[in-house]
C-alpha cells in the first residue's frame, strides 16, 4: 500500500487535531516563504537605491513597512500554532514539522534583518529632521541608534556586502555633516574676546630687550620742554647681561617714569600719587622678575666654587635695585622673588654646578669610543692636591697610615709585592672615558671646597655620572658593541677601568668632604661589580659572536669526510682558511687594545673551539683512507703551525713573550689535537706505544672507545689490528 503524501498526511493529522482549517499548514508555509523573499529583494533594491545608486524610491517605503509587520504576525502566529498545538499529535511526522521550523526560523532570521535595515532608515530620516531644526543632541541619538543598527547587520554572516559598505558610506557622510553643522554653532556660540594689554607695551619693547640685549643702552637727554629717552645698540662684550649693569638701566627706566610720565619729583613723597605707581608695579612685576632671573641672574651664576665670594656684588646690587623701586613706590616693602633668588646663591651654584657635570658627563658618553689611549701600570689620572682634611678628622687620617707602615715592618723580611700589583694592565681605554674620570675627581675635588648642601650634592653628581653612564652606554652605542669587536674590547676596557678607580674613589675624598659623608658614606665600591659585569658580558657577547661565526665556517667542511674527492678536500681546506683569516683579524684588532692576560684568553678560547670541533667532526668518521689521513694531516697542520701566530708578541711587548708562547695554557685542546695528527700519520704499533696501557700521551687525551673507533676508521680489519685494539683498555 502506498503511503499518501507528505503534505496530505500533515493536513489530515492536523485536521484530526481540531487545528487547522481546509488551508495545510506546508502550503501556507511555502506560500509565506515566497512572500519574505520578494520582501527581501524589495528591501534591498529599496536600500541599493537609496544609499547606494543614490535615486528617490521611497515611495513604498511605508507599505513596505506594514507589509513586513503583517507577514510577521503571521509567522508568530504559525509559529505558536506549531510550537503549543499542534506537537502533542505529530509523533510520527517529527522530521517534516522540524524541516518547516528551520524554514521558518530562517524567514525570521531574514525579516530580522530586514526590520534593522527599517530602523537604519527611519534612524536616518529622524536624524535629518532633527538637524533641520538644530536639536543636535536629538539628531546625535538617532546617528547613534543608525550605527548601532549597521553594526548589527555587519555582525551577520551571509548578507550582501554592497549594501553594508554604501549605509557605512552614508553613515560617515552624515556624521561629518553634523560635526561641520556643530563647529558653525559653536564659532557662533562661543567668542574670545581679549582684554587690551596693560604694561604690556612697556615690558615688550623696553624692558625686557634690556635684559635680553647686552649692547643694548639707554641714553637720556633733556631739553627746554623735551625729555628725551634714547636706546643705542653698540658692540657686545658679553654673551649674557651682567646683573648690575642690567639693574642699573632697569632703574633710569623706571626713574624716568616716575619723574617726567608721572610727574612727581623724586625728592617729594608722592603721596597724591602712590595708587598710580603701585598700579604698574602690579601689573609687571611678575613678569619682569620672572625675566630678570630667567635671563640675567641664572647666567651670572658661577660656574667655579672660588667665585661665590664675587657674587655677594650682585645680591648688594640686587638689595639697591629693589630698595629703589620701593623709595618710588613701585614695590611694597615685602621682600620678593628676585631677591630671594639672589641670596640662595649657594642653592643655586650646586643645582647648576651638578647639572653642567651631567651634561658634560653625558656628551662623553654619546661621544665616538673607538678613540682611544693608552694606558699602562706607570700612568694615571693626575690626582687632584687635596688640601688638608676638615677639622676633627685629624685621628682618623693617623690610623690609616699606621696601619700601613707596621705591615711595611712586617713584610721586610719577606717577598715583598711588585709596585704594579694593584695597577691596571697596559690596555687602550676610550679618551672620553678618560676624561670622564678626571671630570669626576675635579667634581670632587670642588665638593671638598664647597658648602655643606653643595658638597653633598656634587659627590651624589658624581655617583650618578657612573649610574648614568651603565644606563647610555650599553643603550646608545648597542648596534656598534654588537658588530664591532674592538669596540666591544674597548668597552669592556673602559668598564674595568672605571671599576678599577672607584675601588678608591671614595676613600681618597673621605676626610676632606662634608662630614656627613666622612662617616662612611663617601664610597663608590658598592658600583665596582656592575661596572665589572657591564663590561664582562658586553664582551662575552662577542666572544659568541665570534665561535659562531667558527662554527658556521667550519660547517661547510663537509664533516672532513671522504678527502681523496677533491670537491670536499677543497672545501674543507677553504674552511680552515677563513677560520684562520677569522682569528688574525681579531687579532689585530684586539691585541693592542685588550690586557695581555684577557686577549691570550680570548684568543685561545676561540681557537680551542676551533681545534674541537675539527677534532670531534674528524673522530667520528667511520672510514678514513690513506689518502684521506694524508689530507686531514695536511689540513691539521695548517691549523697547528699559523693558529699560534695570533699569540705572537707585538714588538713592544717583548716581556710579555714568555706568556704569550704557552700555548697549551690558553688552549686547552691543544695537546688532544697533536695526538690526533700522530695517529693520523702512525701506524698501528706507534699508536700501541703512544697509548702505553692508558697511562702515555695519547691516554690522556683520548677516551679508549674514540682511540679505537679511529683505529677501525684507519686500518682494514686484521689480525694485527684486532690484537692492536685488545692493548686499547
Amino acid at each position: 500500500m502506498a503511503a499518501p503524501p507528505r503534505g496530505s498526511l500533515v493536513a489530515a493529522v492536523l485536521a484530526h487535531s481540531g487545528c487547522l482549517d481546509k488551508e495545510d499548514l506546508g502550503t501556507r508555509i511555502a506560500r509565506l516563504s515566497r512572500r519574505v523573499e520578494e520582501l527581501k529583494g524589495e528591501v534591498c533594491n529599496m536600500i541599493n537605491e537609496k544609499y547606494n545608486e543614490f535615486l528617490p524610491s521611497m515611495q513604498s517605503a511605508e507599505d513596505l513597512v506594514l507589509q513586513v509587520d503583517e507577514l510577521t504576525n503571521n509567522i508568530d502566529l504559525l509559529k505558536a500554532l506549531i510550537e503549543n498545538e499542534v506537537q502533542r499529535d505529530l509523533n510520527i511526522a517529527v522530521a517534516e514539522f522540524t524541516e518547516l521550523k528551520q524554514q521558518l526560523e530562517r524567514d525570521t532570521l531574514v525579516l530580522s534583518v530586514l526590520k534593522k535595515l527599517q530602523e537604519f532608515d527611519i534612524a536616518v530620516k529622524e536624524y535629518n529632521t532633527a538637524l533641520l531644526e538644530k536639536k543636535y543632541v536629538t539628531a546625535a541619538q538617532q546617528l547613534e541608534k543608525a550605527r548601532s543598527n549597521l553594526k548589527t547587520l555587519e555582525s551577520r554572516k551571509g548578507f550582501e556586502l554592497k549594501i553594508l559598505k554604501a549605509l557605512g558610506k552614508e553613515l560617515t557622510v552624515q556624521t561629518q555633516n553634523m560635526l561641520y553643522h556643530l563647529g558653525e554653532e559653536w564659532q557662533k556660540l562661543a567668542v574670545w574676546k581679549f582684554p587690551p594689554s596693560k604694561g604690556q607695551l612697556l615690558l615688550k619693547y623696553i624692558l625686557k630687550p634690556l635684559i635680553l640685549y647686552p649692547s643694548l643702552q639707554p641714553f637720556t637727554e633733556e631739553q627746554s620742554n623735551v625729555f628725551i629717552l634714547r636706546f643705542k645698540s653698540e658692540k657686545p662684550s658679553l654673551d649674557h647681561s651682567c646683573p648690575i649693569e642690567v639693574f642699573d638701566k632697569i632703574k633710569l627706566i623706571f626713574e624716568v617714569l616716575y619723574k617726567y610720565l608721572l610727574n612727581v619729583p623724586l625728592e617729594q613723597p608722592a603721596e597724591d600719587k602712590k595708587e598710580l605707581t603701585e598700579l604698574l608695579g602690579d601689573l609687571i612685576w611678575e613678569d619682569l622678575s620672572d625675566c630678570l632671573i630667567q635671563n640675567c641672574l641664572v647666567n651670572s651664576i658661577p660656574t667655579n666654587s672660588s667665585k661665590l665670594e664675587q657674587y655677594i656684588e650682585v645680591i648688594k646690587s640686587t638689595e639697591v635695585f629693589e630698595k629703589a623701586l620701593k623709595d618710588m613706590r613701585f614695590l611694597k616693602g615685602d621682600t620678593t622673588e628676585l631677591l630671594k633668588y639672589a641670596r640662595n646663591i649657594n642653592s643655586h651654584f650646586a643645582n647648576k654646578k651638578c647639572q653642567d657635570v651631567i651634561v658634560a658627563a653625558r656628551n662623553l658618553m654619546t661621544s665616538e669610543i673607538h678613540n682611544t689611549v693608552k694606558i699602562t701600570p706607570d700612568s694615571g689620572v693626575a690626582l687632584p692636591k687635596l688640601s688638608e682634611p676638615r677639622a676633627g678628622h685629624h685621628l682618623e687620617t693617623q690610623k690609616p697610615s699606621n696601619l700601613v707602615r707596621n705591615d711595611v715592618v712586617n713584610l721586610e723580611n719577606e717577598t715583598k709585592l711588585s709596585q704594579y700589583t694593584f695597577s691596571l694592565p697596559t690596555c687602550r681605554i676610550s679618551s672620553s672615558v678618560e676624561k670622564l674620570m678626571e671630570l669626576a675627581y675635579q667634581t670632587l675635588l670642588e665638593a671638598t671646597t664647597s658648602t655643606e648642601q653643595c658638597s653633598i650634592q656634587l659627590f651624589y653628581s658624581v655617583r650618578n655620572i657612573f649610574q648614568l653612564f651603565c644606563d647610555v652606554v650599553p643603550t646608545y652605542h648597542k648596534e656598534n658593541l654588537q658588530k664591532l669587536p674592538q669596540l666591544a674590547a674597548i668597552h669592556h676596557n673602559n668598564c674595568m677601568y672605571i671599576a678599577h678607580h672607584l675601588l678608591t674613589l671614595g676613600h681618597q675624598f673621605r676626610y676632606h668632604l662634608n662630614n656627613i659623608l666622612c662617616d662612611g658614606v663617601a664610597t663608590f665600591v658598592d658600583m665596582v661589580p656592575g661596572f665589572r659585569r657591564l663590561g664582562t658580558e658586553c664582551f662575552l657577547a662577542q666572544m659568541r659572536v665570534q665561535k659562531g661565526e667558527i662554527l658556521e665556517r667550519l660547517s661547510s667542511a663537509r664533516n672532513f669526510s671522504n678527502m681523496d674527492d677533491e670537491e670536499n678536500y677543497c672545501a674543507a681546506k677553504k674552511a680552515i682558511r677563513q677560520v684562520l683569516h677569522q682569528l688574525k683579524r681579531l687579532g689585530k684588532v684586539w691585541q693592542d687594545v685588550l690586557p695581555v692576560y684577557v686577549y691570550c684568553k680570548a684568543m685561545g678560547t676561540l681557537l680551542n673551539t676551533a681545534l674541537s670541533e675539527i677534532v670531534t667532526r674528524i673522530a667520528a668518521l667511520e672510514d678514513i683512507s690513506a689518502k684521506d689521513a694524508d689530507r686531514l694531516y695536511s689540513l691539521c697542520r695548517t691549523m697547528v703551525e699559523e693558529g699560534p701566530q695570533v699569540f705572537t708578541p707585538l714588538p713592544e711587548d717583548d716581556k710579555n713573550k714568555k706568556y704569550q708562547e704557552e700555548v697549551p695554557v690558553y688552549v686547552p685542546k691543544w695537546m688532544m689535537f697533536k695526538e690526533l695528527m700522530i695517529i693520523l700519520q702512525a701506524n698501528l704499533q706507534e699508536i700501541v706505544d703512544q697509548w702505553a696501557d692508558g697511562k702515555g700521551p695519547l691516554a690522556a687525551e683520548f677516551s679508549a672507545a674514540e682511540v679505537k673507533s679511529l683505529i677501525r676508521a684507519l686500518f682494514q680489519n686484521t689480525e694485527r689490528r684486532a690484537a692492536a685494539l685488545t692493548k686499547i683498555k
